[in-house]
């Protein structure tokens, strides 16, 4: 098992297989691989089936058991079924982040070529506000949710990043999310670090407040030590890494580009490792040398940032009646 600097073990790998997206959402980062750019078109810097099938081979040598795919869009690619199936014979815990568009008809045959779990990014339940904040159309989305869960591709995790245009439609979703098994609702808090400074950001300790004194039970997950909050049949987890050492210190994660370079951290582009060209051997010294790179960005890379202070955060009215549990 590879182990950084400080201790960290990694455990888990996150794979873009695209920087393409049909979707133009306004908070999007694209996994800090810059601009999206013609998403229906083949680009030629992505990796083949091939190449990601080798790296995660030789992730496998390392005891890394988790892959997640990501883009942009991971949809956009017609062979990410065949990426999947390669991927299940050396990993087999193998799941997706997707904006959910394109997710109804495949569903099934990714489930058939190994896929275990999804996550849909679905910001709002309301097809304007859907439509103003991603760009895109809701009804397709919730189409690919309802595939899905039929398929079992369980736990759909409806993934909200939380900022001001999406703070007043939290508790929707969590409603929704309880009147269906199999569901989850997984609370992603603004990056800034990542957009550039926009007036968006709310305090996501205040709607941390709001779960917990709503909640039956409070859990922490080791990963990041995110908290996951239990009420009714709802389950509900914040990722929240802005100013958060805590979250760095618990991050078990390395990622590939698209074009097949290694990154030790989402916030940073001056640690990609290229792949590319490399023999095994060459290739599994890169997996070493990026977590040998590897330090929390909050409180290692980033030393200079505002303390949260969550037991002082105000607490966020959600809702006009603030009534809760889901109905």
């Amino acid at each position: 098992m590879l182990v950084d600097s400080v201790g960290r073990e990694v455990t888990d790998i996150r794979i873009s297989v695209t920087k393409r997206c049909n979707f133009s959402c306004v908070y999007c980062h694209d996994e800090g691989l810059g601009p999206v750019a013609r998403p229906r078109a083949p680009h030629g810097e992505e990796m083949t089936p091939l190449e990601v099938e080798r790296l995660v081979r030789v992730a496998r040598e390392f005891d890394i058991h988790s892959v997640k795919f990501t883009g942009g869009e991971p949809l956009v690619r017609p062979d990410l079924e065949e990426i999947v199936a390669r991927t299940v014979v050396h990993i087999d815990e193998v799941s997706l982040t997707t904006n959910g568009s394109m997710l109804a008809a495949r569903a099934e045959s990714l489930r058939n070529a190994g896929l275990k779990r999804i996550n849909v990014s679905l910001d709002s339940l309301d097809p304007t506000a859907f439509r103003d904040i991603r760009g895109g159309s809701l009804a397709p989305v919730l189409r690919g949710v309802e595939a899905a869960l039929r398929v079992g591709l369980k736990p759909v995790k409806l993934n909200m990043v939380v900022f001001l245009p999406t703070l007043p439609h939290i508790p929707e979703l969590i409603r929704f999310a309880s009147q269906s098994e199999g569901l989850r609702v997984q609370l992603i808090q603004f990056m800034p670090e990542l957009v550039g400074p926009k007036d968006w950001s709310v305090d996501i300790d205040s709607v941390k407040q709001w779960l917990e004194r709503r909640a039956d039970h409070v859990l922490v997950r080791e990963m990041h030590h995110r908290r996951i909050y239990l009420f009714n049949e709802a389950e509900v987890e914040v990722v929240d890494p802005v100013y958060n050492p805590e979250f760095c210190m618990h991050c078990h994660r390395i990622r590939v580009t698209h074009k097949g370079e290694l990154k030790g951290c989402l916030n940073r582009n001056d640690d990609l490792i290229p792949t590319r060209g490399l023999d095994d051997s060459a290739l599994r010294e890169a997996f070493r040398a990026v977590v040998a790179g590897r330090i929390p960005y909050y409180g290692g890379y980033i030393r200079d940032y505002p303390a949260r202070a969550p037991a002082s955060a105000h607490l966020v009215q959600l809702m006009p009646e603030d009534s809760f549990p889901p109905r």
